[in-house]
Parts: C-alpha cells; sequence; structure tokens
C-alpha cells in the first residue's frame, strides 16, 4: 500500500520521521519543585550554592525570561507534559492525594497527547524517578518502562515510602537521594545504542522544610541568606505560610533543599561521563514554577496569596539546556513559556507529533541551534482556577473571576509589582485592550468565560478563601 506523508501522519497517533533511533541523543529532565529562577547561582543568586546546575548554565543555554504557564505543581507538569493549558487539560490546581493516588484517582492525561509517548514511539526507554503528581501516581504510565515515585506528590523527606516499578519501598535514605539513587539504577539498565530519556521530576525544594543531610546544610550554617528580602508580610499573605517570614530555618530549609537537589544532578552527570555518554545526552534543567520567599512580602507561589497571584516570582523559572557540541552557551532573552516545552522537545529530537489545536506552545528550538525564530511572540499568557493573566514586554494584566480584584502593573517603571494601576486614567486603554485579548485568547483554546472556569475544572479542590 502507497501512503502520502499526509495520509500516514492521519493514519498514525504520531510518528518519528526524521532520525533513525540509533542516531537520537539521549534525555534527561531534570524538574525542581517551588524553585524560582532566583535561588540559582547561575541566576544571580549570591548565597544558594547550586555548583552542578550553573555548569550547565555556562556551557548550554540558559533562558534569561523563562516562565511557568501556571504557578501551582499539578496543573503546571500537566502542562509540561502536554503543551496545554489548565482549561484544556481540567486540572485547575494542586491534585489532593486522592485525586491523584488510589480507587479515586482520574486518569487526567487520557485525550492528550504526552512528549514522553512521542518519544517512545520513536524508540526511546523512559524512565521517571521522583514527583508525578498527575494522577495515578503508583503506576508506569505514558511510554515510561521505569517507574520509581511516591505516590500522592509529597510528605516527608525523612525515610520516605516509594513505588519502584509496581513494588513498596522504604530506602531509608533522604528523599532527594532515594530519587537519585533510583535515576542511577535507571541508567544502569540501559543497553548500548538503545537511545534513554530520565525524567527527574524533584520533590525539592517543596515544604516540609525537614532537617536535610549535612552535607547539604552546611554550607549555610553562617549564612547570610542574601537572597531572601526580609519585607513583613502583606495582608493577602497565606495563613498557612505566614510563619515563614524571617525564619532562619525556612531560609536554611529552602536553601539546603535546592543544593541536595543540585548534588543529585551532579551525580547523574557523572555517571552519564563514566558511562561515556554525556557527549550524547541532552540535559535540560527547569522548574515547575517560581517561589517568592519574602519577595512582594509573600512566602509561597500562586497561592501564596488570597486571592491567589500572578507575581514574577511565582511564574519566573530556571530553564537550561545542555547539550555538549550541540548547544552553544548563550542567555536567549525571548520570552518563553512551559506549554513551549513539548514543541521544542519533539523539534530539537527530530521528531514530529500531529497537530494539535489543544496545544499552545510554539518550538524555541532555533534559539538552541543559534538561529533565533523569526517575529518571536511578544506576550505570554498565563492561568490559574479563577486568574488569568497577561505579560508583555513591559505591561502585566491579570484578570480575576468572582469579584476578585484585577492588576495591571508597568513592569518597566515598577518591576517589584508595587504599584497597581488598573484603575490609572493613563493605562485605561491598554487595560481595556487587554481584556479584550484575554477573553479572545481563551475563547480561541475552548475555554469558557473567566467567570465559568469551574465549568472545566473535574477535581476536588480546597478552599482557596
Amino acid at each position: 500500500m502507497n501512503l502520502s506523508r499526509r495520509n500516514f501522519l492521519a493514519a498514525a497517533p504520531f510518528v518519528q520521521t526524521r532520525r533513525r533511533a540509533s542516531a537520537l541523543p539521549n534525555v534527561v529532565f531534570f524538574l525542581t519543585d517551588d524553585h524560582g529562577a532566583w535561588a540559582t547561582g547561575a541566576y544571580g543568586a549570591r548565597d544558594i550554592h547550586t555548583p552542578n546546575i550553573d555548569a550547565l548554565a555556562r556551557g548550554g543555554a540558559r533562558f534569561t525570561r523563562a516562565y511557568a504557564s501556571t504557578p501551582v505543581c499539578s496543573p503546571s507538569r500537566m502542562t509540561y507534559m502536554t503543551g496545554t493549558l489548565p482549561s484544556t487539560h481540567s486540572v485547575q490546581d494542586w491534585l489532593i492525594p486522592e485525586d491523584s493516588y488510589g480507587p479515586k484517582s482520574r486518569a487526567w492525561l487520557d485525550g492528550h497527547l504526552t512528549w514522553s509517548e512521542v518519544l517512545a514511539k520513536a524508540g526511546y526507554t523512559l524512565g521517571m524517578t521522583g514527583k508525578w503528581h498527575m494522577g495515578h501516581d503508583g503506576e508506569a504510565q505514558r511510554g515510561f518502562s521505569y517507574w520509581a515515585t511516591i505516590p500522592g506528590g509529597g510528605g516527608t523527606y525523612l525515610n520516605p515510602t516509594f513505588v519502584v516499578n509496581g513494588e513498596t519501598k522504604k530506602p531509608d535514605r533522604f528523599k532527594t537521594d532515594a530519587v537519585g539513587d533510583y535515576a542511577l539504577d535507571f541508567l544502569s539498565r540501559q543497553k548500548a545504542g538503545q537511545p534513554f530519556c530520565l525524567y527527574m521530576p524533584f520533590y525539592a525544594p517543596h515544604t516540609p522544610y525537614d532537617p536535610t543531610p549535612e552535607e547539604y546544610s552546611a554550607p549555610y550554617r553562617d549564612s547570610a541568606f542574601r537572597d531572601f528580602p526580609d519585607l513583613p508580610p502583606r495582608a493577602e499573605q497565606n495563613k498557612g505560610l505566614r510563619r515563614m517570614f524571617g525564619s532562619r530555618a525556612a531560609k536554611l530549609g529552602y536553601s539546603s533543599l535546592i543544593t541536595a537537589a543540585d548534588a543529585n544532578i551532579g551525580r547523574v552527570l557523572k555517571r552519564l561521563d563514566e558511562m561515556r555518554l554525556r557527549e550524547n545526552t541532552l540535559v535540560i534543567f527547569a522548574a515547575d514554577q517560581g517561589w517568592n520567599a519574602g519577595h512582594h512580602g509573600v512566602w509561597g507561589k500562586g497561592n501564596g496569596t488570597v486571592p491567589f497571584n500572578m507575581l514574577e516570582e511565582s511564574i519566573r523559572v530556571p530553564l537550561i539546556w545542555n547539550h555538549p557540541g550541540r548547544i552553544r552557551t548563550s542567555a536567549p532573552d525571548a520570552m518563553v513559556s512551559s506549554y513551549d516545552f513539548f514543541p521544542t522537545l519533539v523539534d530539537y529530537l527530530g521528531l514530529e507529533a500531529p497537530a494539535s489545536p489543544k496545544r499552545v506552545g510554539r518550538s524555541y528550538a532555533g534559539f538552541l541551534r543559534g538561529r533565533a525564530p523569526s517575529q518571536w511572540r511578544t506576550r505570554l499568557y498565563y492561568e490559574y482556577a479563577y486568574v488569568r493573566a497577561i505579560r508583555t514586554e513591559n505591561l502585566k494584566y491579570v484578570e480575576r473571576a468572582e469579584g476578585d480584584p484585577c492588576e495591571m502593573f508597568d513592569l518597566e517603571a515598577d518591576p517589584g509589582e508595587t504599584r497597581n494601576v488598573y484603575g490609572h486614567p493613563a493605562y485605561r486603554k491598554q487595560r481595556d485592550a487587554f481584556a479584550g485579548e484575554l477573553r479572545r485568547y481563551f475563547e480561541g483554546i475552548g475555554a469558557p468565560p473567566i467567570n465559568d472556569w469551574r465549568s472545566t475544572m473535574k477535581q476536588k479542590m480546597t478552599a482557596y478563601r
């Protein structure tokens, strides 16, 4: 049977078209949790120790304006996996345990193609070690054959219980180190000539700030913690996190958890060198969303305040792509989003996936190849439950449903987002234009009006007021 290329693509859910499996590079994708770009040496942190991440940045592409499309974990991870926004993939907030694991959990990814499935179909062996938190947490899925996780998405760092390839195990290890152990175990199982993808989503530096091993906390014994603004909490601060303000223990916990993740990134990179695979391995480092640690008078992320926020530190994340000999050292300043990750990874690897109106991102692989894509965008869109937003080069417009206040910030005149100009006469024309643009954009992706946001929600949400 002679199939045209168009008919062949229509006949298969996804195909690998541009490279043979034997020519594909390996992939390692590190993802930290609640990790603001500011809390990384490569992005200017003065007292937070991230030597391995910094080395990746020195030898790769360090994006200076990378953002999560939503400032909380489960919906953000769904967007990374699918390239779709929360009103499309239906996860509007973090998944409570019963929605994430056990008999009541939903298959939240059903109906959405993931980048992991594209890679599996192209011949990759895939392993996942760390935090899934996207439903049916204890089960290997979406093309993964190796699976080590703690179902439910959180919990203690001290002697946690993992599910490893269907078996319950207590590794008697600090959680972040156990994630690293399982990553090394996955690498030890790989066969020569077979491309693999290791997805390593850390729990760190998410709370709780349990005591970390001495090797991770020692660098902070006498730290001045200069990266943490000592501002008083704002009135909207989430009450559960208010106690973190001015707390040296909280600063120590957050910093040492980042260093623990960095050390385990180093363990994986060292093993790739020992296996003589580093030159043929694409390494990506990012975070699921940002974090305020005193910034703006907030401790937390998008739900660090009531009502929820879209502050820069809540959504700005580190993003580094490193592939020796193929990605040059650079610092692209283009605004990129987590919804761009799917198309970029597939494009960079020379694979193809069928176009879908559900995926709203665009490949930025041209920046990685040293050829900036023409007419790159000048705005990004965000969504979190009852909050939607637009960010341009110098303005941010935040709209909230159900009577909560809207905001607009002039990021050029007020980078600290201290003055809400939503009601200022000088910004009225631009404000009204943003309101119309936001409405049209979300209508275009099939989302309901913002006041009807609950109609796309299928999960059980915690109280948000």
